[in-house]
């Protein structure tokens, strides 16, 4: 399974987030220790902030911080959060093309019961497994300055 590079960056900008969870981080900082522009990491905070994932907050002191505990937010739940929309073949999506074996198909069962392994595997571990600690982090993320927010 390929995961969308969506995904990729919010997972490590969460993992970033639980390692110092009482810190609000910046929408400039995590896309510059990302790589990412500033836009498209905006897109992954609003998509994870609507999903009640982290809570952002504007002006000084502002920033984005974790909703909730990092111990009670499952990987696979933030993988099946972050993947919406995405099917693993076209064949599950809501726009899927006429298949011409559909009905006959074998191979649609088995990779259905796989993405459901993969995401309850995940579900076995929580984001406060996979955290940067603050240690970890220093060398990532620059100290932060309120008036960055």
């Amino acid at each position: 399974m390929r995961l969308t590079s969506f995904t990729d960056f919010g997972l490590r900008m969460l993992m970033l987030m639980a390692g110092e969870p009482a810190r609000a981080f910046s929408a400039g900082e995590l896309a510059e220790v990302l790589g990412l522009s500033r836009n498209h990491l905006a897109k992954i905070m609003q998509h994870l902030s609507r999903a009640g994932i982290i809570a952002t907050r504007r002006g000084g002191g502002g920033g984005a911080v974790l909703a909730r505990p990092a111990a009670d937010i499952r990987l696979g739940d933030l993988v099946g959060l972050l993947e919406d929309g995405q099917p693993l073949v076209e064949c599950f999506g809501t726009q899927a093309q006429a298949c011409s074996i559909t009905g006959k198909c074998r191979l649609k069962a088995r990779l259905r019961s796989a993405e459901a392994a993969f995401l309850d595997d995940l579900n076995r571990s929580t984001l406060a497994d996979i955290a940067l600690t603050p240690h970890g982090t220093r060398d990532l993320v620059a100290p932060h300055d309120p008036d960055r927010a």
